[in-house]
């Protein structure tokens, strides 16, 4: 099968994530905010570097429940400075919880963060229709509406490039290449 990613050998992880989850739409809170501590903990790094450590998120941050994360205390976000399963960066790590204490706020104005964030799309995915890889954007309006609006409410690591991939991950958008099995159009 031709995959947009996780062609190579021993990319068996990449490969299940694409086919399995890159561009099908989530609406369950609880995993719309696993993918945006997982997408913030990416910044600078590769996205197949963030799903090896999946599970270490998993154990780390509670099982990515927000009001959990909220919760953390400083000394628990510093012993996670020393967690060899996670991205040790100090400035990601305590940025889990101020997105975790915004994303409930925004959960309490909007009735859930998918109310709120499937706005932005009428409700609908966009299913895109680029040729290639190469000719996928790294940011659009949209993107760039969201991360204003997600830094203007107290969010950290959700830059319009941040949350273009994290739209690609949620199936905001559906970005499938032209010859991958997963193509819609």
């Amino acid at each position: 099968m031709k995959r947009c990613f996780g062609n190579k050998e021993g990319q068996q992880l990449y490969a299940k994530y694409h086919d399995e989850e890159w561009g099908v739409p989530v609406h369950d809170d609880q995993k719309l905010f696993e993918f945006i501590i997982l997408e913030g903990a990416q910044a600078g790094l590769s996205w197949y570097t963030i799903l090896k450590r999946r599970e270490g998120y998993r154990e780390a941050f509670k099982g990515f429940d927000p009001e959990l994360v909220a919760k953390m205390t400083d000394e628990e976000l510093e012993d996670l400075r020393s967690n060899e399963k996670i991205i040790r960066n100090k400035l990601k790590i305590y940025a889990a919880r101020t997105n975790a204490i915004v994303f409930l706020a925004i959960q309490k104005e909007f009735g859930s963060f998918d109310t709120y964030l499937w706005a932005y799309m009428d409700n609908k995915p966009l299913v895109n229709n680029f040729s290639s890889m190469a000719d996928v954007p790294v940011t659009t309006d949209i993107s760039d509406k969201i991360a204003k609006d997600l830094k203007k409410r107290g969010m950290k690591f959700v830059g319009s490039t941040i949350i273009y991939a994290y739209m690609q991950a949620i199936g905001m958008v559906d970005d499938h290449g032209a010859d991958c099995w997963k193509r819609q159009i």
